[in-house]
């Protein structure tokens, strides 16, 4: 009877396990774009301009998997799609490096996307389905093992570029780590949730939403308009190498994942607002001190240190934000997601176009007038009116 009975205490956290391992691997494919955008160009014979529709695609893809991932998890065995969108994850890692042609690798892109949408959608929709009230220190730790694969993927990039010359093996190492998740996935027991239709009926308040879902927007591109060009930018300058360029990735993924851990402490210190108006400050400095000081290699590492600090608590802050003026609903969260992943897709393309056009100096100036462009709508969304969905029409 004791057996029973610690089974199915210890499931819960099990599981979270297996979501935390699901979203180091989210993280290692999302960061690994960045250092081998180079690579990808020479495989494909693509020009720079061109090879960044992969940040399109794979956004793309993003989007409609997050959109369509909601009602996925309600209509099938939740463990078992996961599990699916782990080894759609683990073929798409094996064929990006293979693709001679940029058609091959705007494809596997899309569907790389689509299954990373999938995942993120079930990853933290599960969290709180396995620990309900109690899933908020859950879900940072969620996002912070995002970061914690983030931070790996340059590194191991680093590392396989000098032993094999090539980016081959960077990819298909995260298709080893995905398969045993997925088979564990598979095989996990079902928690226990309840579907409601309430959110099918609700209203909102238009305005707010989509204020927040363009804060959604421009930051998301913000962060990884700089962690995918990053790379490119600081070898294009010849201010790192090869090498050093990937693990300057690193240090910025890093610096992330360091600040998403101090904002868990922080956002019991602070209100949100005050945390975003400090972030915004952090993330301007950060920008002026490389566009200054764009010929030192010191200056940018600074930069990079303070933009990953400064950026990273600025994505849960804003749901924070939104829960203190407004009743979240299901329908409402898909809407910011709708905007991150507009985000993800547009900003760092255009960081590519105009970088071939202009030179690299285009990266800094889109992510100010990003940052402008947040302070903005920040400013919009904390003097507007912010109703609870609930409230009764006594127009």
């Amino acid at each position: 009877m004791n057996t029973t009975q610690t089974k199915p205490s210890l499931l819960p956290y099990i599981a979270t396990i297996a979501y935390y391992l699901s979203f180091i691997v989210l993280g290692l494919t999302t960061a690994a774009s960045g250092p081998s955008l180079l690579k990808l160009a020479e495989h494909t014979t693509s020009a720079l301009d061109r090879i960044s529709l992969i940040f399109v695609f794979s956004s793309l893809g993003y989007l409609i998997g997050s959109f369509l991932g909601g009602r996925a998890y309600d209509r099938f065995s939740s463990h078992r799609l996961m599990s699916v969108t782990l080894v759609i994850m683990g073929v798409t890692c094996i064929l990006i490096p293979l693709a001679g042609s940029l058609e091959v690798l705007l494809f596997a892109m899309l569907l790389n996307g689509l299954a990373a949408g999938i995942m993120d959608v079930g990853a933290n929709t599960l969290l709180l389905w396995t620990h309900g009230e109690k899933a908020g220190p859950f879900l940072n730790g969620l996002h912070f093992f995002f970061g914690v694969g983030s931070l790996i993927a340059p590194l191991v990039f680093a590392q396989v570029l000098l032993r094999t010359g090539d980016i081959h093996w960077l990819y298909w190492s995260f298709t080893v780590f995905s398969t045993p998740i997925a088979i564990w996935l598979w095989f996990l027991p079902e928690p226990k949730h309840a579907v409601t239709d309430e959110s099918k009926s609700a209203s909102f308040a238009v305005l707010p939403v989509v204020v927040m879902a363009m804060l959604f927007f421009l930051y998301v591109g913000l962060e990884l308009g700089f962690g995918n060009w990053i790379y490119t930018y600081s070898f294009t300058l010849n201010l790192e190498t090869d090498v050093t360029a990937a693990r300057l990735t690193s240090i910025f993924w890093g610096s992330f994942t360091a600040g998403r851990l101090l904002g868990i402490w922080i956002s019991t210190r602070l209100r949100s607002k005050t945390i975003l108006f400090v972030d915004i400050v952090g993330c301007a400095a950060s920008i002026v001190i490389i566009m200054l000081w764009r010929d030192s290699s010191l200056a940018l590492r600074v930069g990079t240190v303070g933009l990953g600090l400064s950026m990273a608590s600025i994505f849960p802050t804003f749901l924070m934000l939104a829960g203190e003026r407004m009743q979240i609903t299901g329908t409402i969260t898909g809407w910011f997601l709708v905007g991150s992943g507009a985000g993800s897709m547009l900003l760092p393309w255009l960081i590519g176009q105009i970088f071939v056009r202009t030179g690299p100096e285009a990266m800094t100036t889109v992510l100010l007038v990003a940052l402008a462009g947040i302070l903005l709508f920040l400013l919009l969304f904390l003097n507007g009116k912010t109703e609870s969905l609930p409230a009764p029409s006594t127009d």
